[in-house]
């Protein structure tokens, strides 16, 4: 009897222990790239057949094809480019067809690449195609204007050894590990649940359902590498999945970790993770409503149809060789104390349905409000309580953004010294000449250097509202890319209020305190915010605040109601 496709082995492009060993001396010659933590997600599925047909990072005709019609240059169907992107001056040092070694982060050499491919990339075009538009909202193209590098670099990869993990090890599995797995269990069918989101009872009633309805052992496949700005960091998620992997029947549902950097690409994404997980041996796959989709765009609509994904992968179903399950939105009838999907209650006008959206559990998380059991198994609800203690206990940030001279600092300075006055967490101030002096000595005032010392405050304001303290910033900030790198790094582990002052340029520079706009004027300094330099206004701050004519203890105060207003302090 022949071993079903979904079981057999997958081609890796790692290299045999006594190869890797030997290429790892070799490879202290070669020019090194060190890679981003996205770059090693990717590199790392390249390496164990996750990405299975790839062989290396795309070239230039695998990827234009890609882009503009899902498929590599030989026909095959692939949506999401897997580029390698580095910085001008790199690719400039390299040489085609010449071998580079990848490295971790600690410089733990991973795989050499034979660079056969060296582009500029119409990034604009790319964020159109893959992700529907250019729009700097979705994270993806964020991503990819303003960190990627500006050229790509393609080749085949030689895989030397795996990327290193310290957490959850036993619950990482390569492919072929879990297609061994399935075969060792004589798993024939099995469907995958993808989530980047801890699991409640709403989604264990519907993977029950996918798996009975496709007769089917059950996979949870959870995706711990990158995923969207402000979600849950993945060792909780981790930690919450394990809490409800006993509610499942053990012998028929398993779950392994997947080191995926998502792209929240929607459609598109749907039917790599159908690709991806097929590579698992996975048969059938759950795809949901607005399967992977970043949220809003600019204009406060939702990037893809909720039914995008699931038509798309329709459409390709029989070509990929995994079954789609769609998902089903299941809710909550009181009345039956039981969930249903929603599309199937008859009788919806005389039952109570019952449901909480992800932004309404987020409210009841930092406002320590009370999670119903219907809603959620209580060691999930423990676990995030853990992670996100009420807003009023949790750091945050204040940043304050605005001309020189516009009252920044003095505004800081006092809500610094109410905040004290009302005690209970500690309180950093990180105005913009303290900072010069003890972080950013070394730096000018260049565009760069500026940039740079905007970032290191915000690291610095980040590590403080994670561990509960509040971190107050009173920098010019001009650029709002750069306020939002710093608004992401934050959001990560709490509140980031960005406050507006609003003080008129006339009015800065007829305080001129320090007399820079007269120097400014004079030529004397290069590149001035407001005279020879831009200023990007805060499209929507938190809080915008004018000092014309409004005392600096005014200010201060409305600083202080707008921090009572989110919950960050609690009121008196």
């Amino acid at each position: 009897m022949t071993m079903s496709k979904n079981l057999a082995p997958i081609p890796e492009l790692y290299v045999s222990y006594d190869s890797a060993q030997k290429m790892k001396f070799e490879a202290a010659e070669l020019v090194s790239l060190d890679l981003s933590p996205r770059q090693i997600c990717d590199l790392e599925l390249l390496m164990n057949g996750g990405f299975y047909p790839l062989k290396g990072f795309l070239g230039e005709e695998d990827y234009n094809g890609v882009v503009e019609n899902m498929r590599l240059a030989d026909g095959a169907l692939w949506p999401m480019p897997i580029t390698l992107d580095v910085k001008a001056a790199f690719a400039d040092s390299i040489e085609l067809d010449q071998d580079i070694a990848l490295r971790d982060q600690e410089g733990v050499i991973l795989a050499t690449m034979t660079v056969t491919d060296k582009w500029v990339p119409d990034k604009a075009k790319e964020a159109q195609m893959v992700f529907g538009a250019d729009d700097d909202a979705h994270p993806a193209v964020n991503y990819l204007h303003n960190s990627a590098g500006e050229v790509y670099l393609g080749g085949p990869i030689t895989g030397i050894q795996q990327p290193v993990h310290y957490d959850f090890r036993a619950r990482r599995d390569t492919p072929n590990e879990l297609r061994a797995y399935f075969r060792k269990l004589g798993w024939r069918k099995v469907v995958a649940f993808q989530t980047r989101n801890p699991l409640h009872r709403a989604h264990q009633e519907l993977t029950f359902r996918a798996a009975r309805e496709s007769e089917a052992n059950l996979l949870l496949h959870p995706v711990v590498g990158m995923t969207k700005p402000g979600d849950v960091d993945h060792f909780t998620r981790v930690r919450c999945y394990e809490a409800v992997l006993d509610k499942y029947p053990a012998s028929t549902t398993t779950m392994s970790l997947l080191p995926l950097a998502m792209r929240m690409a929607g459609p598109r994404e749907a039917l790599w993770h159908g690709l991806i997980r097929k590579n698992h041996g996975c048969t059938h796959f759950i795809v949901g409503r607005d399967h992977a989709g970043p949220g809003k765009n600019s204009a406060g609509e939702d990037f893809y149809g909720p039914y995008e994904a699931q038509d798309l992968f329709k459409e390709h179903e029989a070509e990929m060789g995994i079954e789609m399950v769609p998902f089903k939105h299941m809710v909550y009838v009181q009345e039956r104390a039981q969930y249903e999907p929603n599309d199937e209650i008859a009788d919806k006008e005389t039952v109570t349905i019952l449901n909480i959206s992800g932004t309404e559990l987020r409210r009841r998380l930092s406002e320590g409000l009370e999670i119903p059991d219907w809603f959620s198994f209580p060691e999930v609800v423990s676990e995030l309580r853990k992670t996100k203690p009420p807003r009023s206990k949790q750091g945050f940030t204040v940043f304050f953004t605005g001309f020189s001279g516009s009252g920044k600092s003095t505004i800081a300075n006092a809500l610094m010294t109410k905040l004290m006055e009302m005690g209970g967490r500690p309180v950093t101030l990180l105005d913009g000449d303290i900072v010069r002096k003890n972080l950013s000595s070394e730096l000018g005032f260049s565009k760069e250097h500026r940039d740079l010392n905007i970032l290191r405050i915000g690291y610095v304001a980040s590590e403080i509202t994670k561990n509960g303290g509040i971190a107050i910033c009173a920098p010019i900030a001009p650029y709002a890319t750069t306020r939002r790198k710093v608004r992401e790094g934050i959001e990560e582990y709490g509140a980031f209020v960005e406050v507006h002052v609003a003080t008129a340029l006339e009015e800065c520079e007829r305080r001129d305190r320090k007399g820079l706009y007269k120097m400014a004027r004079e030529g004397k300094i290069k590149e001035f915010t407001g005279i020879s330099d831009p200023y990007d206004v805060p499209a929507n701050p938190e809080l915008r605040v004018e000092t014309e004519g409004t005392d600096v203890d005014n200010c201060a105060h409305q600083v202080v109601l707008k921090l009572e207003a989110m919950g960050l302090i609690a009121g008196h």
